[in-house]
């Protein structure tokens, strides 16, 4: 490799809120881009080099195929050079229908059908009689879902209604739309009486259709359906990946059971009759993958030996990044955004190819500290194949892996976007950056825990792994739940929030999936500003409101329009009309403060402080403040926040409605903060704590555990090797368990680690480690 391409050379980049960067990062290394929440790391590693890298890659292919293929548009950059094929492994969930599996997805459950068709007696031939995506292999009954789901007619209509009323349930029907005409415009029924005074033939012919529609003795419609046939045709029999939406409407109008044909095996008996070493292909789906791994490893036959060597190696990259715990049977879409990036992670690690460029965004989200070296050791073996490793992060374990950083800053938003430094990991250190300072920083150990009101017990949990666990929550605390992923907290959690329900739970669930949504909406300071703006130019507020009588007539008040180019690939652009401004001129010429409204969603929280000082914005802006939200904008789409940016906003809701005696359950909050703003946020807790409320937190962060005033570790490791209670005390405490992953960690932190003996969130800072 010649020096003029030893490096991605990067020249002019101003993708958000980049300041015209240029900048080489090293090929065939690992590197960490860092920075607070905001700074610009993703903006330049995902949007800047990965985006690039995309498209030129699309460019290769003909237009029929580029678009099928992902597109991540232009990013605002002058060049970009010695960029290789991009795979980006990012958190986004897997989903998914309700065909994918751990196994499929993966590739090990085609791995393993080969295995059964080799060396399985009695010996059916193909791998796809293996299957049950195909019809070859699948239950005739469930079609291969396992499950037999069966609509449940007698949720479509409500009786005491007429159809002009919303008699039907189903989406589509409300008076006036499509699916609604088709039904009432029939001549069929009278839609202006309720459908419990109707004859039984009428009910019959509209939910059934066929031969009771023409009991009716009227002329029934060219291909006329029921509404069970409706449903059935746009909401079961569909394929490829369902939609939220519509997924809630199958739940809705549903009545799932275990296929009584094959017990929710999903094969037909022929697949389910075969056996290997004893056990059929269901039961080795069934078992926890670290324990598939030892049974694979013990087939010994003469035809099988390539592919039991393919399958354990495949199996042993999931327990080497922490999914041991997992089932090859396990739904995608049941798992979380870090387990769904580790299992991108093992699709990867058998690949062949070399040269590549993998950009990562957070790989330490959701796991334990126990498991961080194992994924830096991953991360090196992608280097040492001869590729090119980005990797966006706050852990500092995860950073000290890398051979070279860049760090953003210094602030987040406008204050970001400057390359603060760039270099090795030890000088990093040795900087007077907040990253600089994180890198060993530590919050104090709590050793003078609050002491709780009460107590919240929780008897008998059997969810999962757990195992009849009783364990008592302490009330007026903070509470922290800790434990190598897969040890059972969430599903702890679950059964606590099932045995004392009312609790407010704040995960990383997106707020909504709108793009009209955005951060004042949500927060309620968007109603307030528009009136100020009507009450200011004696105007109508509906003008402020690109969701109303204000938005742009081109875009509708998105900013934005879709170019459709048929044959060619469609594009998304800005608004020609608007220029990205959402509202039309004669809006955008009324002002507030010498601002109009597109100027003010303009504003990130921190300078919108510094205008709205009244008291129904002032202190909404100040606890997204607080939160670590400070760089977002006012006007920033809700659908573009990470799953950690979603959770604070939520936080950040709850703490604006001045909570009293109230239990807060939040899982991982830390994700996606820099190590020197989890102290603000530990703070917040103590806040909540200290009003009275009860905060019980599921957490791998060590500085948040260390601030604790209680500690539930579960373990000792994960599936059936974890679901019991190693200790419930204080932090203090935890560190003395000899058994314990989490006090293992724990105490190796505590040598660098100040002790803290005060009750309140006062020495929540993070202090220079002596």
């Amino acid at each position: 490799m010649t020096a003029a391409h030893q490096h991605i050379r990067i020249t002019g980049a101003r993708q958000h809120n980049l300041k015209n960067l240029s900048l080489t990062v090293p090929r065939r290394a690992i590197t960490a881009f860092t920075g607070v929440s905001g700074s610009g790391k993703t903006s330049l590693a995902f949007d800047t080099i990965a985006a690039e890298a995309q498209h030129q890659l699309n460019e290769t292919f003909p237009p029929f195929v580029r678009n099928r293929l992902p597109d991540y548009g232009r990013p605002d950059v002058d060049l970009v050079e010695g960029l290789s094929a991009v795979v980006l492994v990012n958190q986004r969930r897997l989903g998914g229908n309700t065909r994918s599996t751990v196994g499929t997805i993966t590739d090990t459950y085609t791995l393993l059908r080969l295995l059964f068709s080799r060396v399985g007696t009695p010996r059916l031939g193909e791998s796809t009689r293996f299957s049950f995506n195909d019809p070859a292999g699948m239950c005739p009954r469930c079609a291969g879902i396992g499950r037999v789901v069966t609509p449940d007619v007698d949720a479509f209509v409500d009786l005491d209604r007429s159809l002009e009323r919303g008699a039907v349930q189903l989406p589509g029907f409300s008076p006036g739309q499509y699916w609604y005409r088709q039904y009432a415009d029939s001549g069929l029924f009278d839609p202006t009486t309720p459908l419990r005074t109707w004859s039984a033939d009428a009910r019959a012919a509209l939910l059934h259709g066929g031969a009771a529609a023409t009991r009716l003795g009227r002329a029934v419609p060219k291909d006329y359906h029921g509404l069970l046939d409706h449903f059935t045709r746009i909401y079961l029999h569909t394929e490829g990946e369902v939609s939220e939406r519509k997924q809630a409407v199958v739940d809705r109008f549903t009545v799932s059971v275990r296929c009584p044909d094959c017990g929710g095996q999903r094969l037909n008996e022929a697949a389910r009759s075969v056996r290997v070493a004893g056990r059929t292909i269901t039961e080795f789906t069934a078992l926890e993958i670290s324990d598939l791994v030892d049974v694979v490893r013990g087939i010994d036959h003469p035809e099988a030996g390539p592919v039991v060597d393919s399958l354990a190696d495949r199996l042993t990259a999931f327990v080497d990044i922490g999914l041991g715990y997992l089932t090859l049977d396990r739904a995608t879409s049941s798992l979380s955004g870090g387990e769904s990036q580790r299992i991108k992670l093992v699709r990867h690690l058998g690949s062949s190819l070399t040269e590549m460029l993998y950009v990562f965004d957070e790989p330490s989200v959701g796991l334990h500290p126990a498991d961080v070296e194992r994924l830096a050791t991953l991360l090196r073996r992608l280097r040492d194949k001869g590729n090119t490793v980005l990797v966006v992060e706050h852990d500092p374990d995860v950073v000290a892996v890398a051979d070279h950083v860049i760090d953003l800053g210094p602030g987040a938003g406008e204050d970001g976007g400057q390359i603060v430094f760039q270099g090795s990991v030890a000088d990093l250190a040795a900087t007077d950056t907040r990253t600089g300072r994180a890198l060993h920083a530590r919050l104090p150990l709590r050793t003078e825990p609050r002491t709780p009101r009460g107590g919240l017990a929780v008897t008998g949990a059997d969810r999962h792994n757990l195992r009849g666990v009783d364990v008592t929550v302490p009330t007026g605390v903070l509470t922290v739940i800790t434990g190598v992923a897969g040890s059972g907290k969430s599903s702890l959690v679950g059964v606590l929030l099932e045995q004392h329900p009312g609790g407010t739970v704040i995960d990383q669930s997106a707020v909504t999936t709108n793009r009209r949504s955005n951060t004042a909406t949500y927060t309620g300071i968007a109603d307030t500003i528009r009136r100020r703006f009507a009450k200011a130019n004696n105007v109508s507020p509906a003008l402020f409101s690109a969701n109303s009588a204000g938005a742009c007539p081109d875009c509708g008040g998105l900013g934005v329009t879709y170019t459709d180019l048929a044959f060619l690939e469609g594009f998304t652009s800005v608004c020609g009309t608007c220029r990205g401004r959402r509202f039309t001129d004669e809006v955008l010429r009324h002002t507030l403060d010498g601002r109009s409204i597109a100027d003010v969603l303009d504003l990130t929280v921190a300078e919108a402080r510094s205008v709205f000082r009244d008291a129904r914005i002032a202190p909404v802006l100040a606890v997204l403040a607080e939160v670590g939200l400070a760089y977002l904008t006012l006007g920033q789409p809700l659908n573009t926040l990470s799953g950690g940016e979603c959770q604070r906003l939520k936080l950040a809701t709850e703490l604006h409605r001045s909570p009293d005696n109230a239990l807060y359950v939040l899982d991982e909050p830390t994700t996606g903060l820099h190590p020197s703003d989890v102290g603000r946020l530990v703070e917040i807790f103590d806040r909540l704590v200290d009003a009275g409320n009860t905060v019980v937190v599921v957490e791998h962060n060590l500085d948040v555990i260390r601030r604790a005033d209680w500690v539930i570790d579960l373990g000792p490791g994960a599936g059936h090797h974890g679901g019991r209670v190693l200790h419930s005390g204080p932090p203090a405490h935890l560190a003395r368990n000899a058994h314990s992953l989490t006090g293992e960690h724990l105490r190796r932190s505590l040598a660098a680690a100040p002790v803290h003996t005060g009750q309140s969130g006062s020495g929540a800072h993070p202090t220079p480690a002596r």
